[in-house]
């Protein structure tokens, strides 16, 4: 990274000290196009390793930024599609005022989601974040269906001299979009990652389909400008096929978490290396997991020497317990159950 990369690293927490305030994407878009992601990276996640904020602050103070982000980018957009005349700015700008309501469901998830266990929900409300989830995905997929229907109808229309070729503004609208867009997506999912939000990391992915959908645009325009102003709208028909594949990725990863699937087997094998690495576990007889929203659910059942006395077998066992649990930050429970080892001379 070299010296004057250190340097910045080293002052990350006098310059960047407020990093996570209203000015936030002003800074990303910055400090983006003059150093590199790696650097950018390591900056956010230093502050929020910082600032003590819980899960469910840093979320909504995320959301509360991309909205005004999102307000303002689609506000420039909208203006060089429509004083430009490019159909493919105007969809553009439409999908980034679609990531306005997306973030407000986010929200209203992580809120819900938040709560404490109640008499009707002992397990938590965590689930509620994958509707959230499930909620974006449907409109992100209702608004690609919308952009890509326009496109295709504009382009029929333009056999009849209806296409105008667009402005160069659109040209300078597109590559600012793809800059704040692909900023405002890393500075989402870092945070999503750092708080494993189902919800924010899927308005994260609307942040990069809209940046894929600029960069249709950008062609698009572009291709207009050389001579060929069907390319405009076809553009649209890009955007769109961007737009349907984020939103079936993020529809299926929120189902997955809402049906008690498995963790990846990655994780699964790390769990039974640190079981088999306890005192007094002589083997694991069943280890299942579930996923719960974000959360997870471990249920194990190890051998143990069968003449142990119950204290033993229960230190045994809340050994377990805390080395899953400390480890994996996401377990909200490990049940661990102790079956008796029997030698063949105790048979």
């Amino acid at each position: 990274m070299g010296v004057m990369g250190l340097g910045r690293i080293a002052a990350a927490d006098g310059i960047f000290t407020h990093l996570w305030d209203g000015s936030m994407f002003h800074r990303c878009v910055l400090y983006y196009v003059e150093n590199d992601y790696a650097c950018l990276r390591l900056l956010i996640k230093t502050e929020v390793m910082l600032m003590k904020m819980t899960n469910e602050q840093i979320a909504i103070r995320v959301s509360r930024n991309s909205i005004i982000g999102n307000v303002i980018l689609s506000g420039f957009k909208m203006f060089a599609g429509i004083f430009a005349q490019s159909s493919a700015m105007v969809s553009d700008a439409v999908h980034s005022l679609s990531d306005v309501f997306s973030t407000v469901i986010v929200i209203v998830g992580v809120k819900l989601a938040n709560q404490e266990s109640d008499k009707e929900h002992p397990y938590g409300h965590e689930r509620f974040e994958c509707v959230a989830a499930i909620i974006l995905a449907v409109i992100l997929f209702a608004t690609g269906i919308g952009i890509g229907y326009s496109g295709v109808h504009k382009a029929v229309a333009g056999t009849d001299g209806e296409i105008v070729t667009p402005g160069r503004l659109a040209l300078v609208a597109a590559i600012v979009s793809i800059i704040v867009k692909e900023s405002m997506y890393w500075y989402t999912c870092i945070a999503a990652k750092k708080i494993d939000s189902s919800a924010l990391m899927a308005d994260a992915w609307h942040h990069r389909s809209d940046a894929f959908s600029s960069i249709g645009s950008f062609i698009g325009i572009f291709g207009a400008r050389l001579g060929f102003p069907v390319l405009d709208p076809a553009a649209c028909f890009v955007i769109c096929l961007f737009i349907l594949k984020a939103a079936v990725d993020i529809f299926r990863d929120a189902i997955r978490k809402m049906t008690d699937s498995a963790c990846d087997d990655e994780i699964v094998d790390e769990m039974r290396r640190i079981i088999l690495a306890q005192e007094s576990v002589e083997g694991i007889d069943q280890l299942k997991t579930r996923m719960f929203g974000d959360k997870i659910y471990v249920d194990v059942e190890i051998r143990s020497d069968g003449l142990s006395t119950l204290i033993k077998s229960h230190d045994t066992a809340h050994r377990i317990h805390d080395a899953i649990e400390e480890r994996f930050i996401n377990v909200k429970h490990c049940m661990v159950h102790v079956n008796p080892s029997i030698t063949d001379s105790e048979a």
